[in-house]
């Protein structure tokens, strides 16, 4: 009897996704979250013909070297710059992704965060909960934020979650401008109710700026100092894209100053460590990387995960073509090297 491939999954999972692996696989799945060295994940992949990992993993040259056995990295996550992709295409290995299926929850969040951030519901949640709303007499002028109806929201990076929380804007009477790489097609733009700026303009225009765009090294600190000093005072800002995006400690240092009004962040710089700065603020809303943590969405992303694992091996109905891979041209090795 032929052994089962073996599959590693490096975070825990649905029990019914599990159930699903375990018809083709020999599953060795992590029961608890927590982060793993370069020696320890190398190890853990040495041993194993697929991997699910997240965004702590980093999976890089250093860490594939030697591996003889490895053929699929499934990635928990649309993003996947812990994945060193032209690394893991050399050595003959399939990575995948999960994406579209967390864009309406992730727009969902981005407005969370912006209407959090804009009306200090976490500043004043903690007011209330210390007691001292019932020690005090609140003043009419007490609490004051900064509307979101009728105003301009700026989306940098026009992706399907930038169209998607520019689509929602419509309820709000917003005007929508955005600025992307290329521009959207008309009849997208004409969905999104959305106008193609400079990048100086929407930083200039936007009363409330949304980050939707990929971690790559040209962004990095794509939102630093002189970008904050390009925009309005009474501005909002939200990060759901990656840390690293925004400069943590140019962004504190505005938020601080009076010189941006507020921020909502999913993401930071070096995370989990957040910047002490950002810690000590209140108008600014914290949430640990959770936009895309509706019991659905983490589901179906699950679910890919699985779905291109058992597809990239040769098993399930659609063996041989993973739903969402990132380097498909290794399949094609693939089937070179057994012609």
């Amino acid at each position: 009897m032929t052994a089962k491939p073996k599959v590693w999954v490096a975070r825990p999972l649905f029990p019914d996704v599990l159930a699903r692996l375990t018809e083709y696989f020999d599953v060795q799945a992590e029961a608890v979250e927590r982060p793993r060295s370069p020696s320890e994940l190398k190890e853990r992949l040495a041993g194993v013909d697929a991997a699910i990992v997240g965004l702590t993993d980093k999976v890089d040259a250093a860490t594939l070297a030697g591996n003889q056995r490895l053929r699929v990295v499934a990635n928990l996550g649309v993003g996947f710059n812990n994945l060193d992709v032209d690394a893991l295409t050399r050595a003959g290995v399939l990575a995948s992704n999960t994406p579209e299926v967390l864009n309406e929850s992730v727009a969902d969040y981005a407005w969370a965060l912006m209407l959090a951030a804009a009306r200090r519901v976490g500043a004043a949640e903690r007011w209330l909960r210390a007691g001292q709303w019932a020690g005090s007499q609140m003043r009419f002028d007490d609490w004051l934020g900064v509307d979101v109806h009728g105003r301009t929201l700026g989306i940098l990076g026009m992706g399907r979650i930038g169209q998607a929380i520019a689509r929602r804007a419509a309820g709000f009477d917003m005007k929508v401008v955005y600025h992307n790489r290329s521009r959207l097609a008309e009849p997208l733009e004409r969905a999104c109710g959305a106008t193609l700026v400079s990048k100086p303009e929407l930083l200039r225009l936007a009363d409330h700026l949304v980050l939707v765009l990929p971690y790559t090294a040209a962004n990095r600190h794509a939102i630093g100092a002189p970008e904050l000093a390009q925009m309005k005072p009474s501005a909002v800002l939200v990060n759901i894209a990656r840390g690293g995006i925004v400069d943590d400690a140019a962004l504190a240092a505005a938020l601080r100053e009076g010189r941006l009004a507020a921020a909502g962040l999913d993401v930071f710089e070096g995370e989990p460590a957040v910047h002490p700065g950002l810690l000590a603020l209140d108008n600014v809303v914290l949430s640990p990387h959770i936009a895309s943590a509706s019991e659905d969405t983490r589901r179906d992303m699950a679910n890919i995960a699985a779905d291109n694992v058992i597809a990239a091996l040769g098993f399930g109905e659609a063996a041989g073509k993973p739903p969402t891979p990132l380097n498909p041209a290794v399949m094609d090795a693939w089937a070179a090297r057994k012609a």
